[in-house]
């Protein structure tokens, strides 16, 4: 839209080129959504709102995960992916609820229904399982757990044949990245219109049409997007929005708002490039006002759905994008290293929370 605007401008006459590029620069275009955002967040959270937090945090503990304070430290290590919630004993039967890949599972039949294992990978590496030195490097092979299940089926025994597809099912959501997959299915369960929300196993989908939402909330065209993109630090957050960070290597030094201007002119540009791919989100589920703390819950957080705490700075209950903790880090790191030239030498740790991430936008329920 502004690429098309300016051409029109630029067409009349070339004079009008710089008020154009003035009207349409990112600082002038974020404080009017910005007031956008405040407005909304002034107001208690919708009913959809609050519906999608209690649906994150009914499914957080339903799965048993891991839970993260707010120094970025993992107090309570849950149940994972690959794991269930059996004892040491060997009980012969298990409830399917206790086994981390099955729940992982009904996130993604509630994206892809029965084809979900066709659109989940399983990665083996050419003649692993039979080598015996560490030092070797190996082809990646890939496959899909629904190729795998179809060849089970050449088994006579019912029962290798049932550990056979788990098997398949087990590694491909080990092998396959879910969160996004988990998102989706909150956002369903807790009844969003199908048109209202970008179901995706891919978060940068729904982060981009909530940028796309926003764009056209000016001009009332919209229409009824469930989300719309408002800076982070500065919007008050409110249970049922999501937080989001960016991982792009190449993006590390850019600040949250020039990513944000990157998005935006990706979307006026018109094409389909999407250069902020590698993204995750998580689930306002709780702003506790009194503490100054905001909990989000996301899944494949260290392989499970993870609930964590977060500071919220002064009484705006404003995010805080920097969620250093105080645990110490490489400074207090005294564990002995390996002799030189041992093979896959560790280095020291840089950094000990696990909230302090990319954060760089707020998706707000509109």
């Amino acid at each position: 839209m502004r690429a098309c605007v300016c051409a029109i401008v630029a067409a009349i006459g070339l004079a009008a080129l710089p008020a154009c590029a003035q009207a349409e620069t990112g600082a002038a275009f974020w404080k009017k959504v910005q007031a956008t955002c405040d407005a909304a967040a002034a107001k208690p959270p919708g009913e959809l709102g609050k519906r999608i937090a209690l649906t994150a945090i009914d499914e957080f503990s339903r799965f048993g995960g891991h839970q993260i304070d707010a120094s970025g430290r993992i107090f309570r290590f849950g149940l994972t992916e690959a794991e269930h919630t059996e004892d040491d004993a060997g009980e012969p039967r298990a409830q399917l609820g206790q086994l981390g890949w099955w729940l992982v599972m009904k996130y993604w039949r509630s994206l892809f229904g029965t084809d979900a294992p066709d659109k989940i990978e399983v990665r083996g590496y050419r003649d692993a399982a039979g080598s015996t030195k560490d030092e070797e490097t190996a082809e990646v092979l890939r496959s899909s757990a629904g190729e795998l299940i179809r060849a089970s089926e050449s088994v006579a025994d019912p029962e290798v044949r049932e550990v056979l597809r788990e098997a398949a099912l087990r590694g491909a959501i080990l092998d396959t990245p879910w969160s996004a997959a988990f998102i989706s299915y909150v956002i369903r369960q807790a009844g969003a219109p199908d048109n209202a929300f970008r179901y995706s196993n891919a978060h940068r989908v729904y982060i981009y049409d909530a940028f796309a939402a926003t764009a056209a909330e000016p001009n009332n065209e919209a229409g009824n997007r469930l989300y719309r993109a408002c800076p982070l630090t500065t919007t008050k957050p409110r249970p049922g929005d999501m937080i989001c960070q960016q991982r792009e290597p190449t993006l590390v030094d850019m600040s949250d708002a020039a990513v944000r201007e990157r998005i935006r002119d990706e979307l006026a540009g018109g094409t389909e490039t999407r250069s902020i791919r590698r993204t995750h989100c998580e689930v306002v589920a709780h702003v506790d006002a009194e503490a100054r703390k905001v909990y989000t819950i996301g899944g494949n957080v260290n392989q499970a759905v993870t609930a964590r705490k977060l500071n919220l700075r002064g009484r705006a209950l404003k995010f805080s994008a920097m969620q250093k903790g105080h645990c110490g880090g490489a400074g207090q790191w005294t564990l002995p290293q390996p002799a030189a030239g041992a093979p896959h030498a560790a280095a020291h740790p840089q950094a000990c929370s696990l909230n302090d991430r990319k954060w760089f936008v707020l998706l707000q329920v509109r």
